[in-house]
């Protein structure tokens, strides 16, 4: 197929509905990890239409939601400050921290921007030399690369007046940290097209070995999707346990080396740790020593903050693939897009705000 329209092809849809259903013999967990597929998996209705043995759970693959509320107070920290222009992807404005939000924090006369791209900061920063910019670099290995660019910019244009919160994370440990529970009811993922155009699927192989699970490399249509559920099911009906690639149209084997050598120019892996789920060794990127100068938190006194989530939020539960967001007490109640208990119902990529969009609002006992 060559066309985005081949990729909505209901016909298609159908055909491979009717392959999995002929497959399925027993009950399957399956979790998508990025929260791009959890909204295009709802939008679409795949999880109404696959059969009830097949159980399709949501990974924390959106990065907004696995900042760390430590993060976000630190965040609303800078931002309050007068001296700083505090610069973010619109995402993080509404993420509640623990009484407030950038939002609030803009309204009360912080200098908060949204910014589509990192190296909107570098103009920015040059636009304003009396000011200090700092950017909140979140996000997986699909945006580390743009923060580390922005990085390299501005040490070739010698700017002194820029820094960045640092909260990027890692894919492949939290899959393996997820498998490590013994709540674990994972039996095979769906591996984030996008991380994977950057980072290629060779990083799945020694989870594919050390733990016997399968992993497709999935897009973000609706035949994209399926391929990948069949290819899934498949593999756990045979017994196999290997990585598949769905997403052959952008994903090769070993990525984008240019971009994974920008990220290894200027980051350096570390331990952190992901709103509701708590610290996973390695799982994060720091800035290396060479440019500890870009880095807020030093930069403005920024001390290590502990901070217990609400407990009446379950979205860390939810991230883990243990719950399902109309599974919530709070789900639709308390908790909504615009009364948001935590950052799965305020993201676009969130699970719970896609359950909420697409009306997912009865029992999961009635299907």
């Amino acid at each position: 197929m060559k066309y985005l329209e081949e990729y909505r092809n209901p016909e298609i849809a159908h055909r491979l509905l009717d392959e999995i259903r002929d497959k399925v013999t027993r009950p399957w967990v399956i979790m998508e990890i990025c929260g791009g597929q959890t909204h295009a998996i709802l939008r679409n209705g795949i999880d109404e239409l696959l059969p009830d043995t097949v159980t399709l759970v949501h990974g924390p693959g959106c990065p907004v939601c696995v900042t760390p509320l430590e993060l976000i107070e630190k965040a609303l920290t800078l931002a309050s400050r007068p001296e700083v222009t505090f610069v973010s992807f619109g995402d993080m404005l509404r993420v509640p921290g623990v009484s407030r939000d950038l939002f609030k924090v803009k309204s009360e006369g912080g200098d908060v921007r949204i910014v589509y791209s990192p190296l909107d900061a570098i103009r920015i920063a040059k636009e304003n030399p009396d000011r200090q910019v700092v950017f909140f670099a979140v996000g997986f290995e699909t945006t580390a690369p743009n923060s580390a660019m922005l990085v390299a910019q501005a040490v070739r244009e010698e700017i002194t007046n820029l820094s960045l919160l640092v909260s990027h994370v890692l894919v492949p440990p939290a899959m393996t940290a997820l498998l490590d529970s013994p709540q674990n009811r994972v039996q095979a993922y769906l591996a984030a097209g996008h991380v994977c155009t950057v980072m290629g699927w060779q990083q799945y192989e020694s989870i594919v070995r050390d733990y016997h699970v399968p992993i497709v490399v999935t897009g973000f249509e609706p035949v994209d999707l399926l391929s990948g559920i069949l290819s899934a099911i498949k593999q756990l009906e045979s017994g196999q346990a290997k990585i598949e690639n769905q997403y052959a149209r952008m994903v090769t084997r070993e990525g984008n080396l240019y971009a994974q050598r920008q990220i290894d120019d200027v980051f350096q892996i570390c331990d952190r740790t992901w709103r509701g789920i708590g610290v996973i060794p390695r799982s994060g990127l720091k800035l290396r020593d060479k440019y500890a100068t870009f880095d807020a938190e030093p930069r403005f006194g920024l001390t290590d903050l502990v901070i217990a989530e609400p407990a009446d939020c379950i979205s860390g539960i939810i991230l883990q693939g243990l719950k399902k967001p109309n599974e919530c007490p709070q789900f639709g109640n308390r908790c909504t897009p615009a009364t948001p208990l935590g950052a799965t119902m305020v993201s676009s990529e969130g699970a719970c705000a896609a359950y909420y969009n697409y009306q997912r609002f009865r029992n999961l006992s009635e299907k």
